[in-house]
């Protein structure tokens, strides 16, 4: 029997949830695999998610060290975000998490429909 008691922020799991877990987060994170992109490129890859939310979320990430943010000096700005090296080793965890979502879909009956390709595997 294993005795749980997680609650905190001392809880791997519940941290790692915490982290990736955010409305939009694992999508950002898993379009930013291959390299920066800017904002326009991320909301066209998820224009569920509103400019307002799609920037709290990549400020939420930029904190906890798994994207950083480059601001280029030029006008009109020009801003990327790119993966950490800490937002890289999350890679095998998007990919169980892709691959897992994907099996359950294909049991259930259901199409895979989604901005997330696998051809971010190929780098």
């Amino acid at each position: 029997m294993t005795n749980c008691n997680c609650t905190g922020l001392n809880c791997p799991v519940d941290t790692t949830l915490r982290l990736i877990g955010g409305k939009y987060k694992s999508l950002i994170l898993w379009h930013l695999i291959n390299g920066a992109l800017r904002h326009s490129e991320i909301h066209r890859l998820i224009p569920q998610a509103t400019p307002k939310m799609l920037t709290q979320q990549l400020r939420e990430l930029e904190r906890d060290n798994l994207l950083f943010r480059t601001v280029y000096p030029v006008v009109p700005p020009k801003v990327e975000y790119a993966l950490t090296d800490s937002g890289l080793s999350l890679k095998p965890i998007l990919f169980a998490m892709y691959d897992w979502g994907a099996n359950y879909l294909r049991d259930n009956g259901r199409e895979i429909n989604c901005s997330m390709t696998m051809d971010v595997r190929e780098t």
